[in-house]
């Protein structure tokens, strides 16, 4: 195995999305005969760029073709920054900004999360996330800054934030299609600019 740079910071490539704070992460693919290598945390390298270094809690999901998760968050207190990575397939994330006083609240972005690309998508707390399943299947990894709370989970509704998402009739849990739209949601959440 390589050594670490010298700059840590330098293991993942940090790109800017519309929404502050929310980065795509590209990381440092080492391949050969064998298959491929994807380091998708380094804590030295995630303080560097100014992102959560502890993640008390990590779960994968598995999900077939044309199904929608989402828009989910927790609530402060137990608000948390999440780190999400496709390990198998690929799917259409996104992220909406429901921080109060955010330049872009309200706003939304979409981006294609792969295995193959092994791209990762840094969620600061007060973005709503979820996304849709692109091809047969797919498994995706959370890594949350704050364990799961059932009395703080919550969760919009995934077609009332004018996401253009890849299907027009998803598979939803009954829980998401469930959730309160965006229009007249009091947030909870500020936003700090950074």
């Amino acid at each position: 195995m390589n050594a670490a740079p010298s700059d840590p910071a330098g293991l993942f490539e940090a790109r800017a999305t519309v929404l502050p704070g929310c980065l795509e992460l590209r990381p440092r693919i080492v391949g050969d005969g064998r298959g491929r290598f994807v380091k998708v945390f380094h804590a030295e390298a995630f303080a560097a760029l100014g992102l959560e270094t502890v993640y008390p809690e990590e779960y994968y999901s598995v999900s077939k073709a044309g199904v929608i998760r989402g828009l989910h968050f927790q609530i402060p207190p137990m608000d948390h920054a999440k780190l999400v990575y496709c390990v198998a397939g690929r799917i259409q994330d996104a992220a909406l900004d429901i921080r109060r006083g955010s330049p872009t609240y309200g706003r939304s972005l979409t981006l294609e999360l792969s295995a193959e690309l092994g791209n990762m998508l840094y969620l600061p707390s007060g973005l709503a996330h979820g996304f849709c399943v692109l091809g047969e299947t797919a498994v995706v990894v959370y890594k949350t800054s704050r364990p799961y709370s059932p009395a703080h989970d919550s969760g919009l509704r995934w077609d009332s934030a004018g996401i253009p998402w890849h299907t027009a009739e998803p598979i939803l849990s009954e829980r998401d299609q469930g959730h309160p739209p965006l229009a007249g949601y009091a947030s909870p959440f500020v936003f700090i600019p950074p």
